[in-house]
């Protein structure tokens, strides 16, 4: 489902015009990505949870020429 799906949807679902859809649909998103940028969980019942993990540095290798090489860690 994209967006413009879920948008309309949400318009359908509550009677709400496309464009207050699109509007509370981009709050909930939005905050939702604060709230992760800030570093903290976001849980919703229901539905699921919604976190940050740091990967760790780790190993890896070179597909052509088998190589060993580090893959830095980085959040997800």
């Amino acid at each position: 489902m994209t967006k413009n799906e879920l948008v309309e949807r949400v318009a359908k679902k509550v009677g709400l015009t496309k464009k207050a859809a699109f509007e509370t649909v981009n709050a909930v998103f939005g905050n939702i990505r604060d709230a992760l940028a800030k570093g903290d969980k976001v849980v919703v019942s229901g539905f699921g949870t919604f976190k940050i993990r740091q990967r760790a540095t780790r190993t890896g290798r070179n597909p052509q020429t088998g190589s060993s090489i580090k893959i830095a860690g980085h959040k997800l």
